[in-house]
């Protein structure tokens, strides 16, 4: 029997065949899957539009022996804003290839899709920076994957507050004050208004998380330190987060 679920369209495979389009959702109910569409490459098919990446749908879904078959889609929203900006689609790819690497698999993900959900409409809006969505997407995501920093005081003496400032140690996910630094490893330096929108957006209620403001300098450090958090913490590289850099 079919089974019904919401679903993010964030990888189509090389596909085989002239009609069929395999693809990896992630979906509410069943986390990430592998799925394919019958003719859905065709233009004229009732699930073309549905099943396209970034794609955002509801699917009906039959269990195959080593995937999923799309009995039908229907689009929710497609995100046609962030196709016509080379930079907010690349932005947007490689959140779909994180999503790809940290989502659970046959189980319900219904936080993961908010939040990709959430990246995505505030990356299509203009008034909106694309480097610190980047920033609220990998931290949060990281978060929900077990991979959330500590970034409530210094690891070696324990202190919430210090004159001198923070550093982020990258491979531990731990603060460490100037003074605990100066006889322990180097780390990235956190200005005061960085450590607080990395502590924003790691502890805030979800509903809030997007909720602050930077400048253009500080959205650029902030995606920065979150990136090369992210990279420590994971040990592996994305395509899409080197084409992006290449813009």
């Amino acid at each position: 029997m079919p089974q019904t679920t919401d679903a993010l369209i964030i990888r189509e495979y090389n596909n085989i065949g002239e009609a069929d389009r395999f693809v990896a959702a992630l979906t509410r109910d069943l986390g990430l899957i592998r799925a394919s569409a019958r003719g859905a490459r065709n233009i004229k098919s009732r699930n073309a539009a549905a099943t396209q990446l970034l794609a955002y749908s509801r699917l009906s879904l039959v269990k195959g022996r080593d995937k999923y078959i799309i009995d039908s889609a229907a689009p929710l929203n497609v995100f046609f804003e962030l196709r016509s900006d080379i930079t907010r689609l690349a932005v947007a790819q490689y959140f779909c290839e994180l999503a790809g690497v940290l989502s659970p698999r046959e189980e319900p993900a219904e936080a993961y899709l908010r939040l990709m959900l959430n990246a995505l409409y505030f990356l299509g809006r203009e008034d909106q920076q694309p480097e610190r969505i980047k920033a609220v997407l990998e931290l949060r995501m990281l978060t929900l994957a077990g991979y959330m920093p500590d970034l409530t005081a210094c690891t070696g003496c324990g202190q919430g507050t210090c004159a001198g400032g923070f550093s982020l140690l990258p491979n531990e996910g731990v603060l460490v004050c100037r003074d605990c630094q100066r006889t322990g490893p180097t780390g990235v330096f956190l200005p005061e208004g960085i450590l607080a929108a990395m502590r924003h957006i790691v502890y805030a209620p979800f509903e809030k998380c997007f909720a602050f403001q930077l400048g253009e300098d500080s959205a650029r450090q902030l995606a920065a330190v979150s990136e090369r958090y992210l990279l420590a913490q994971l040990n592996r590289g994305f395509k899409t987060l080197d084409f992006y850099h290449t813009l």
